[in-house]
């Protein structure tokens, strides 16, 4: 509580006295928590725990700073914020403050989405941002759909949605006069049931791809390494030569 009030004092100084602060508004503010928020999430990713201690309290500052300026506006401060926060959550979680019991984590998440409802929300998607990434927007679409029981009772069903997509991309493409737009949709499609393959052999796609992108990363970087080391440039290496060298990366990885 000390090292809060803390901060919130100093929140307070550079409010009325830094120039720079004193000109910051909500929009001003939305693309830098945006970074805030993607650095935080490397720093996950990567297991850092300094970097992860240091990117929460960029992001606990932006927190406060909003509160700040929603205190100027009139419209609520810190205060406010963290008390309908409390009372979210004893709402959300009856089993734990009310007398309601829960068999497992499944069945508190189905809870938690009739909750919503029962608030005001009008659809239970509607608590996915829009302006979420993609591939993580897919996944919490259907996870959310998963909560009302709107999804394949067995994992078989969605390897059998896979490869149904699969065939009508590789249709689209097979095509003498390919349709460009009508491609797209479909492999959008296949990318669609692909993440909810994954939530069914319980794999965070987002996590999976980035895993996937680092280790491509690597081995890209080991290529270019040794070729630089035998004095070759990449555009003057054969496929042969660079593949070689991405098996070397790959071996040393799995020895």
């Amino acid at each position: 509580m000390e090292a809060f009030g803390r901060l919130l004092d100093i929140m307070d100084d550079l409010r009325t006295q830094c120039p720079w602060d004193k000109k910051q508004t909500i929009r001003s503010l939305r693309n830098l928590t945006i970074e805030e928020t993607y650095e935080l999430a490397d720093a996950i990713s990567e297991e850092d725990w300094t970097g992860i201690g240091e990117e929460l309290g960029d992001l606990l500052l932006h927190m406060i700073f909003y509160s700040r300026i929603g205190e100027e506006q009139g419209k609520f401060d810190v205060a406010d914020v963290l008390h309908k926060q409390c009372e979210k959550l004893i709402h959300r979680h009856p089993h734990i403050y009310g007398d309601l019991t829960v068999a497992d984590e499944e069945e508190v998440k189905r809870n938690w989405e009739q909750l919503k409802l029962q608030e005001g929300k009008k659809s239970v998607l509607q608590g996915v941002p829009g302006s979420l990434p993609a591939l993580i927007k897919a996944y919490r679409i259907q996870d959310k759909a998963g909560q009302v029981n709107f999804q394949w009772e067995e994992t078989a069903q969605v390897w059998d949605k896979v490869a149904e997509e699969m065939a009508e991309l590789k249709e689209q493409t097979d095509h003498a006069t390919p349709d460009q737009e009508k491609i797209e949709e479909e492999f959008g499609d296949l990318m669609f049931a692909l993440v909810n393959l994954s939530r069914y052999l319980k794999v965070d796609p987002e996590n999976a791809l980035e895993r996937t992108n680092k280790k491509f990363i690597r081995r890209f970087s080991y290529i270019e390494e040794h070729a630089a080391a035998a004095g070759k440039a990449l555009k003057d290496m054969t496929l042969t030569e660079m593949d070689a060298l991405w098996n070397e990366a790959k071996l040393a990885e799995h020895p």
